[in-house]
């Protein structure tokens, strides 16, 4: 019989594993980017949005994740030119590099967790929230290009793109007088099932990514399969 270290892996570090690759992985356009550096080394954000045929910058989304989670890294290109350097990203062949990044996804589910347990219901689900409103607006300040206002509407497909560079493999779908981004896929992993409070982060996040968008309204709904429902979905 094969012992637990064998046949077992510690619930934590399996979801972080899961956590990890899904959010590193579970876009294909991010899988062709990694692909496509494992045959290319030093190819630029430029190279690799005329590979994939999607705007450089969903590109620096996606290699974003991808160093995150210690899959690519990138050496500065110093051009003749004025101007900040380019980048040249190449994967990371190391699996002690991985290793090291899946334990600390572990370690940062489990205070996470922890951190939800300890705050209590009514505070966690405030403190997602506000997280997610943070860091959706800045995301929508850097992704807007325009000085006018734009309709909820109009802004939900640029969010949309913006969610599934991050993981969350997001769609837009219309409902009348509403328009809806639908996640199928949850970047928290189990942990969002353990604690649904993290759901709240999604609707900050599109909350904020409206404000920064420059959106007549930011107001918006949240359905989750963590709380039950048939879809993870925020209508605006």
């Amino acid at each position: 019989m094969a012992s637990r270290g064998e046949s077992e892996l510690d619930p934590a570090l399996f979801t972080a594993t899961v956590t990890s690759l899904t959010h590193s992985f579970g876009d294909s356009t991010r899988r062709k980017i990694f692909l496509y550096l494992r045959e290319n080394p030093g190819a630029t954000a430029t190279e690799l949005a005329r590979h994939c045929d999607v705007h450089a910058n969903v590109v620096r989304h996606h290699l974003e994740r991808l160093t995150e989670g210690g899959y690519v890294t990138f050496d500065n290109i110093h051009k003749a030119t004025v101007g900040r350097p380019a980048k040249s990203y190449r994967v990371v062949d190391d699996s002690v590099a991985m290793e090291s990044s899946i334990r600390r996804d572990a370690l940062l589910v489990a205070l996470l967790e922890m951190a939800l347990e300890r705050l209590g219901p009514k505070a966690a689900e405030s403190l997602a929230h506000d997280v997610g409103v943070d860091y959706g607006r800045s995301l929508g300040v850097s992704a807007n290009s325009s000085d006018t206002a734009v309709t909820a509407r109009s802004a939900m497909a640029s969010i949309a793109g913006l969610l599934t560079a991050h993981g969350f493999d997001a769609r837009v779908e219309e409902g009348g007088e509403f328009q809806s981004v639908v996640s199928e896929n949850c970047p928290f992993g189990a942990a969002a099932q353990h604690h649904p409070v993290l759901c709240a982060v999604d609707r900050g996040l599109i909350t904020g990514m409206l404000e920064g968008l420059g959106a007549q309204s930011s107001k918006v709904t949240l359905t989750s399969r963590a709380r039950g429902d048939d879809f993870c979905r925020v209508t605006a």
